[in-house]
C-alpha cells in the first residue's frame, strides 16, 4: 500500500468512522494495519507483537492455516442460513462440542451473536426461569461491584455502576444489586470471611427479589483486571443454593484457558455460562449460552415457553465451523502447559515494575499480565512507547496490561514484557 492510500484511509476514518470509547469530533490517533501473522501485526508499516490478541480472542495468532481452511471450507458450501426452523452440521458439531467440554450438567446451548447479546440471553433465561417456577417478583440480579459484563443495556445495569464504564446510564438502567468487589486473590481466609459475610446478608436481606447472580469468575477483566480467590465462587455457589438463585458465570474473557484452567466453571459449576471472544479463535463474532436441563424446563414453564431471543445471524455457519476448528486446535495442544509458561515468564519479567515510580501493583493471571498504577495511564503516550518498542497494547484507566496469543513464544513474551516496560514510563 502506498503511503498516499494510507494518508486516505486515516484521512476517512478520522472524519467518518467511531472507534470503540472514543470522541468522533476529538478523536485519538489510530493505526492501520495492513497484515496479520502468527502473533503479529503490521502497523504502519512495521511488525509487532500483539499484546492484546485483538482484545483477548485470537488465542491462537492470525492466519492459522487450520482455522483459515475451515472458514474457506464452509464459505465454500454455505455462508449463512437463518436458524429458525432450520439447523446445519456446524452448528450441531460446535454444541457437541461445547458441552463435551463443559462441565457435564451445562447440556443446554443457545448460540448469539456477541459476548453482550449472551449476557443478554443469559440475564432472560435467568428471569424467564423464575416465573416458570412460579416466582414473577424476582426480578433482580445480585453481582458484585468492579465487574463488566458488555455495553447492551441489561449487561450494563450488572456492571460496576459507580466505578465503571457506564455510570453514565445509572438513572436509567434496572436497578441491581451490589455486593462489594472480592478481595484480591492474594488476600488473606479473614479478608475472604469478611467479605462473605457482606454477601450472605445482602443476599438475605434482598432475597425476595432476586433472580440470579452474575459474576466474571476468578478474573474481573474490563473493570479493572482484578483476580479474586476461588473460594469467592463457593461461597456464591453457596449463596444461590440456599436462596433459590441462578448462578451465572461469564467467561466471555476467562474461558478457554486464559487463565489455567479450560473454563473456571471447572472448580464451581454455574447454572448458566456465557462464552465468547475466543471461542472462535478471534476469527468471526459467536458467543454461546450453556445451561442445565433443570433450567431449560424452569423456562419451557413460563408463559412463553420459550426463550425470547433469535438474532438473525444466531449459529452463522461460518462463526461455527471455525469455532469447532479453534476448540479442535486448542485440544490438540499442550495448552495448559504453554499457558503456565506465558504466566511465568510474565510474572518474572513484570515483577522488577513495581519498584518503577507512579506504579501501585503489578499482578498476573494465567496468561494475563497486569500493571496498575497509581494515576490515569496517558494512553496516546503510553501506546506511542509501546509501539516504539515493537509492541501493540491498548491501556486504558490505570492498567497498562497483555493478554498475549497462545502461540507467542519466549521471544514475544520478552518484547511484550519490554513495551509494556516502556508504556509504564511513558505513561
Amino acid at each position: 500500500m502506498s503511503v498516499a492510500e494510507a494518508t486516505g484511509l486515516l484521512a476517512f476514518d478520522r472524519e467518518h468512522l467511531w472507534h470503540p470509547y472514543t470522541s468522533m469530533t476529538e478523536p485519538t490517533p489510530v493505526r492501520l494495519v495492513t497484515g496479520a501473522r502468527g502473533c503479529e501485526l503490521e502497523v504502519e508499516g512495521r511488525w509487532v507483537v500483539d499484546g492484546m490478541s485483538s482484545w483477548w480472542s485470537a488465542i491462537h495468532g492470525y492466519r492459522h492455516p487450520a482455522l483459515d481452511a475451515a472458514l474457506a471450507e464452509q464459505a465454500g458450501r454455505f455462508s449463512h442460513v437463518m436458524f429458525g426452523g432450520l439447523t446445519h452440521e456446524p452448528a450441531v458439531e460446535l454444541g457437541r462440542r461445547l458441552v463435551a467440554i463443559t462441565p457435564e450438567p451445562l447440556e443446554r446451548v443457545f448460540l448469539a451473536d456477541s459476548g453482550s447479546v449472551s449476557v443478554e440471553v443469559a440475564l432472560k433465561m435467568v428471569l424467564q426461569y423464575q416465573r416458570g417456577v412460579g416466582r414473577p417478583d424476582r426480578t433482580r440480579m445480585l453481582t458484585v461491584r468492579g465487574g463488566y459484563h458488555g455495553d447492551t443495556f441489561h449487561p450494563m445495569s450488572v456492571t460496576d455502576p459507580d466505578g465503571g464504564m457506564h455510570s453514565l446510564w445509572a438513572g436509567t438502567l434496572p436497578r441491581q444489586v451490589f455486593a462489594p468487589q472480592p478481595p484480591a486473590y492474594d488476600a488473606g481466609p479473614a479478608a475472604v470471611a469478611t467479605w462473605a459475610d457482606d454477601v450472605r446478608e445482602i443476599a438475605a436481606r434482598h432475597a425476595h427479589e432476586l433472580a440470579g447472580i452474575v459474576v466474571e469468575p476468578l478474573l474481573q477483566g474490563a473493570g479493572g483486571m482484578h483476580p479474586y480467590p476461588e473460594a469467592c465462587l463457593h461461597l456464591l455457589r453457596e449463596v444461590a443454593d440456599d436462596h433459590g438463585l441462578l448462578l451465572v458465570f461469564d467467561e466471555i474473557a476467562t474461558g478457554f484457558g486464559r487463565t489455567g484452567h479450560l473454563f473456571v466453571s471447572e472448580l464451581v459449576v454455574p447454572d448458566v455460562l456465557c462464552v465468547g471472544k475466543a471461542l472462535t479463535g478471534g476469527y468471526l463474532t459467536l458467543a454461546a449460552v450453556l445451561t442445565t436441563d433443570a433450567v431449560a424446563r424452569g423456562i419451557s414453564g413460563s408463559e412463553a415457553g420459550v426463550v425470547m431471543h433469535g438474532p438473525t445471524f444466531m449459529a452463522n455457519p461460518l462463526a461455527c465451523a471455525v469455532a469447532g476448528a479453534s476448540i479442535d486446535l486448542l485440544l490438540a495442544s499442550d495448552w495448559r502447559a504453554t499457558v503456565t509458561a506465558i504466566g511465568e515468564r510474565l510474572r518474572v519479567g513484570l515483577g522488577p515494575l513495581r519498584d518503577l515510580p507512579g506504579v501501585a501493583d503489578v499482578r498476573t493471571l494465567g496468561t494475563v499480565g497486569v500493571v496498575q498504577l497509581d494515576h490515569p495511564v496517558d494512553v496516546v503516550a503510553a501506546t506511542d512507547a509501546a509501539l516504539a518498542a515493537g509492541v501493540w497494547l491498548r491501556p486504558f484507566r490505570d492498567l497498562v496490561y497483555a493478554m498475549p496469543p497462545y502461540v507467542a513464544g519466549p521471544d514475544a513474551i520478552d518484547r511484550i514484557v519490554g513495551g509494556i516496560t516502556e508504556a509504564v514510563k511513558a505513561g
